[in-house]
């Protein structure tokens, strides 16, 4: 009876949801908020916001795929041939799962993935910046990821919330010395997106970095009790009153006590999803294992180290009202790179440092199409780190302000931007 009349203890899992709950509400609540605001800026131009989200642009091309299968291609006037080879796989098989098993559409079966992911990955967010530097922390760190100018591609059928969702609990298997599922979920991100090569090397990085400390680790691995209370000790440590946030012992992951195999076997399984579909293309197209990049350049995609991006932004000043664009383009990639300087002088783990690094590296050195730049640094999170700890040590009142106008900016933005002509 004594027994039966004892509360049992939570589990891990419950007590990291309620951990993380202010985040995941307050990032609904964002979401939501940009959602409205797309409603009313459609009715006035008297366009579809569930169009906008389900069946424009790159959301078309995934549903084809998920449809159609591959082999479809559009061969435009100049010579250029756009195929759906381009799309990587995990989406389009993820929204035929779903319509396989609900009455929903593969559009919308799209934006149900979409929108699932992308609690997925605000949830892992809020998990690696409460491990690094605390609850407050993680809290901002995903309601500014959720007020991102561009975070409205956050709420389409798009892939972006999807390889967030992956690459964020990968680097956190990473940071607490689970090396099989962050190996895991890195193979399935780079089933994902072509940038999930940027998760393969943040755990290729760290994997090597834990062979070289050997013993010398100062955690134990996953599953250990003694981990868990470390863990437990940590976080009430980062969340006491008085501390200053920025003191931080873990700059590089655990790996501790965790077997060498499991390590090595991370390791292996990582870059598994991304070489698997991109020998495949390869072998589909007849064109060896570079074919993946010749199907690329039909959609003028490559990777110059950045000189068609700065042709395009020094075309900008050549008359006045488009060098101002111009001039938001210099702002907003220095901004880019200061953060990323940061997040070094700071010490963030070197798991992160280098995710961020690749991330920041393919979106702005890629010959792509440059509006979708903002887009392909979206899941660039580790760079808003320096910012949430900022934020996190404002008063609750100021810093809830401060975010309800940045939201409210970005729910028109987003609003504005999606029902333009080009797609983000």
């Amino acid at each position: 009876m004594t027994d039966l009349a004892t509360p049992l203890a939570p589990t891990r899992q419950a007590a990291g949801l309620r951990r993380a709950a202010p985040a995941l509400l307050g990032y609904a609540a964002v979401r939501v908020l940009g959602l409205v605001a797309l409603a009313l800026w459609s009715a006035t131009r008297d366009k579809s916001p569930h169009q906008l989200l389900t069946a424009r642009w790159d959301s078309l091309w995934y549903t084809r795929v998920a449809e159609l299968g591959y082999g479809y291609e559009v061969r435009l006037p100049d010579g250029d041939v756009h195929s759906n080879l381009a799309f990587f796989p995990l989406l389009p098989w993820l929204e035929r799962a779903v319509s396989a098993v609900t009455p929903l559409s593969y559009a919308d079966a799209g934006l149900v993935v979409s929108t699932l992911a992308s609690l997925a990955a605000a949830s892992g967010i809020f998990a690696v910046a409460d491990h690094v530097y605390g609850r407050r922390a993680g809290v901002c760190a995903v309601l500014l990821w959720a007020v991102l100018p561009v975070g409205i591609v956050q709420s389409m059928a798009y892939s972006e919330s999807l390889f967030t969702a992956l690459a964020a609990w990968s680097l956190y298997a990473v940071l607490t010395g689970r090396w099989l599922t962050a190996g895991l979920l890195a193979s399935l991100a780079g089933l994902t997106r072509p940038v999930g090569a940027a998760v393969v090397a943040a755990v290729w990085v760290a994997a090597s970095a834990s062979f070289v400390r050997g013993s010398s680790a100062r955690e134990p691995s996953e599953g250990s009790s003694s981990a868990r209370d470390s863990s437990a000790r940590d976080s009430s440590t980062r969340d006491s009153p008085g501390r200053d946030s920025s003191v931080r012992e873990r700059s590089v992951p655990a790996s501790g006590g965790a077997p060498v195999w499991s390590r090595a076997l991370g390791m292996l399984l990582a870059p598994l999803g991304a070489a698997g579909y991109v020998l495949w293309v390869g072998r589909h197209t007849g064109k060896g294992p570079l074919g993946y990049l010749d199907v690329q350049a039909g959609w003028g995609n490559g990777f110059d180290g950045g000189y068609a991006f700065a042709r395009f932004v020094a075309d900008k000043f050549t008359s006045f009202p488009s060098a101002l664009a111009g001039l938001g383009l210099i702002v907003g990639v220095g901004l880019v790179i200061w953060l990323y300087v940061i997040c070094v002088r700071q010490g963030q783990p070197l798991p992160l440092l280098v995710y961020a690094g690749v991330v920041t590296a393919l979106a702005l050195c890629a010959s792509s199409y440059f509006g979708s730049k903002p887009r392909l640094l979206l899941p660039a999170f580790p760079l808003l780190l320096p910012l949430a700890r900022a934020l996190a040590r404002l008063r609750t009142p100021s810093s809830a302000w401060l975010l309800a106008g940045v939201a409210s900016a970005s729910a028109v933005y987003g609003a504005f931007w999606l029902n333009g002509s080009g797609p983000p």
